[in-house]
């Protein structure tokens, strides 16, 4: 599906500490519709919401859907190629930073990219 993969599946600051949120983009409502999961974040959202709430309009627009599947955070250190995911998200709760983790593995593939249950 043409607009499914025209989903960038990372997009995240190019430094620092931020808030993310994996979300789950499909074709349909069920389930077993086709779906991509997306990893997105930014040291400009004050709250998790903040990301969905820009996000979502932007997915609609493709005739798509968005579901947030959690949320945490993600230390961003450019020089020295290394990414931390962690945390949580109080509204959405924890994503699943191992997913996150493969996701920002495959964009940022010089990089070292841990995860963390704290």
């Amino acid at each position: 599906m043409a607009q499914l993969d025209s989903v960038t599946e990372v997009q995240i600051d190019p430094e620092g500490v931020f808030k993310y949120i994996l979300i789950r983009v499909s074709a349909g409502a069920a389930e077993t519709d086709p779906h991509r999961d997306v990893v997105r974040g930014t040291k400009s959202a004050e709250y998790h919401n903040h990301i969905f709430d820009k996000v979502n309009p932007e997915i609609q627009a493709l005739g798509l859907q968005c579901k947030c599947l959690g949320g945490g955070k993600i230390e961003h250190n450019s020089a020295e190629k290394k990414i931390r995911v962690y945390g949580e998200s109080t509204g959405y709760g924890r994503a699943d930073h191992a997913v996150a983790a493969e996701k920002l593995k495959r964009h940022y593939k010089d990089y070292e990219v841990v995860c963390e249950d704290k």
